[in-house]
């Protein structure tokens, strides 16, 4: 059986990869729209950005109106943007919301509609070329067929996905994830992670998709702590980022699965971030699917040194979750109260968020059945003592 394995035109990695990438920009049009965030035009590598695209003599729009995760609101102000400035070439810069939300606001100009018309589509057309420059280390949006943006009046994440929206050019330069902070390095390092698991323990892994992911966990577990305890660690920080596109060149083309599924819903109704609330979600959901594919699961724990190779597959997989939990832990998770939410408040919209879970499609990546009895339960289960 054949399988496609897609990825970004071009890839730029290490320290300096977005001085390099000047002249690759300056060939994609004439006039960028650069989709960010008011924090990062305030950084350094956006100075960088702009300076260059000037010394190349391309005119640049700059849109700040993406904050926190990306709803259709601000994607429909991203188009007009967009076309009343005369774009024709889109550069997202930050973290894994200004990079979807290019990507949506590329879908709008160039088919029209609303974005939420496009769920449940597989999304075509031409779209505009687009760069994808991550501040941070964990989305993997800079090398995926996927966005997700906020249905405001449904309050829904929907994932929305086509080829088309893989970036032409991804510039991962470790050096401007340098100023995130504590909690963000946390949120998307584990991010990261939960790509990468779910990949490797997904009904569409593949080989290819099987040697990214594995490598994205072994990296992760050795160099998220350094990069979360010490943030200027450049070598942390390089290893975090490759991580990061390995483990999102592995969703793109084996998905994922439960921690996904359950994962959004929460950030739609309570605004978790992402990457917490997927690892909020890791060691109940990882739990669920461990009985079906024990030796994933194993594989996993072996490379990671949390079990060796005399050890069976259900006591390895077993470990694997061990292992996760002290990663959270070193990374400071919250559960759902240490977070804020209120028990009753969670517990009203349960019914909405296990449909909303299993509408998405991810869960049933998952190697075992999972039904909408199932997530209820899991949601249940984090606040249990």
């Amino acid at each position: 059986m054949s399988r496609a394995f897609t990825v970004p035109r071009q890839i730029l990695t290490g320290t300096g990869a977005l001085e390099a990438a000047m002249p690759l920009l300056a060939e994609m049009g004439t006039h960028a729209l650069i989709v960010t965030g008011q924090i990062v035009c305030n950084l350094p590598c956006f100075q960088t950005l702009t300076a260059g695209l000037d010394a190349w003599g391309v005119a640049y729009t700059v849109f700040t109106g993406v904050t926190d995760e990306p709803t259709d609101q601000m994607i429909e102000a991203g188009r007009r943007t967009y076309l009343e400035n005369g774009c024709d070439f889109l550069i997202g810069i930050g973290g894994g919301s200004p990079l979807d939300a290019m990507k949506a606001i590329g879908v709008l100009a160039a088919c029209g509609g609303s974005i939420t018309e496009y769920l449940g589509k597989e999304i075509g057309g031409k779209l505009p070329p687009m760069a994808a420059i991550p501040t941070t280390a964990g989305t993997g949006s800079e090398a995926t067929q996927f966005t997700v943006i906020t249905d405001s009046e449904k309050g829904i994440k929907m994932l929305l996905k086509g080829q088309v929206l893989v970036p032409r050019l991804a510039v991962v330069d470790p050096a401007l994830s340098l100023s995130a902070p504590k909690g963000i390095t946390a949120s998307t390092g584990l991010d990261a992670l939960t790509h990468a698991i779910e990949s490797y323990t997904s009904r569409r892994r593949q080989p290819l998709t099987d040697t990214v992911a594995l490598a994205a966990v072994k990296r992760i577990f050795r160099y998220l702590p350094d990069a979360y305890n010490n943030g200027s660690d450049l070598r942390a920080r390089s290893e975090m980022s490759v991580a990061a596109l390995e483990a999102g060149m592995a969703i793109n083309n084996a998905s994922v699965t439960l921690v996904h599924g359950l994962s959004r819903p929460i950030g739609a109704l309570f605004h978790v971030p992402h990457g917490i609330s997927n690892a909020m979600l890791l060691e109940k959901c990882l739990s669920f699917a461990l009985d079906g594919d024990y030796p994933a699961f194993a594989d996993l724990a072996r490379a990671i040194g949390a079990a060796d190779a005399g050890t069976p597959d259900p006591e390895a997989a077993a470990a694997l979750i061990g292992a996760v939990n002290s990663l959270c832990k070193t990374c400071r998770v919250p559960t759902l109260a240490e977070y804020g939410i209120n028990r009753e408040d969670f517990f009203r919209v349960i019914d909405k968020m296990a449909e909303d879970a299993i509408a998405s499609g991810s869960p049933a990546n998952t190697m075992k059945p999972v039904t909408r009895e199932d997530v209820i339960r899991i949601y249940q289960s984090l606040w249990e003592a």
